[in-house]
């Protein structure tokens, strides 16, 4: 039987974990098992950089954490060498690192995901991973919203322009 002082540090994990879980609107649950040192240490970087918190967890105390959030479809997949990586604010960050990594690294396994507190297939983990960054998205509805406001101002360009030339050739 477990000493108190451990048990308690393990609640504490577990409460931790459950709260990140809770607070978060995407996760994913990788196999990292295999990969090295270096590459550990690249995507911890990519990762953190993107806003992505990303830790190695025990199987069962991820698993505890799971039931009490109501994430119970990701226990299945809880088995081996088990990293889970999860997003406040960006809903494709972690999927779209993870399945990228995945690709390069063979031994580098997605297992499983959720998105808004609902446990997501392989599917929609990797069409997550495809969407650009929110910045991109972002990019591309400004550019469409500016594209008409654009064309609109040619438009009355050349109106003016029209006008002022026949008026300059008269002034000649």
């Amino acid at each position: 039987m477990p000493s108190e002082k451990i048990l308690e540090q393990k609640k504490a994990v577990v409460a931790e974990l459950s709260d990140r879980l809770k607070n978060s609107v995407a996760g994913v649950i990788v196999n990292y098992k295999g990969i090295t040192v270096a590459e550990d240490t690249k995507l911890r970087k990519e990762l953190r950089e993107a806003g992505v918190k990303y830790t190695v967890v025990k199987n069962t105390l991820l698993k505890r954490a799971c039931e009490e959030v109501g994430l119970d479809g990701l226990t299945p997949v809880l088995e081996d060498t088990t990293a889970i990586a999860t997003s406040a604010e960006d809903y494709v960050a972690a999927a779209r690192i993870l399945c990228g990594f995945a690709e390069k690294n063979k031994k580098f396994e997605v297992k499983s995901g959720y998105l808004d507190g609902e446990v997501i297939d392989m599917d929609k983990i990797i069409g997550l991973s495809k969407l650009p960054s929110r910045e991109v998205l972002l990019a591309n509805v400004l550019g469409a919203f500016q594209a008409p406001i654009a064309s609109f101002a040619r438009a009355v360009q050349a109106i003016v322009d029209k006008q002022e030339a026949p008026a300059e050739a008269a002034a000649e």
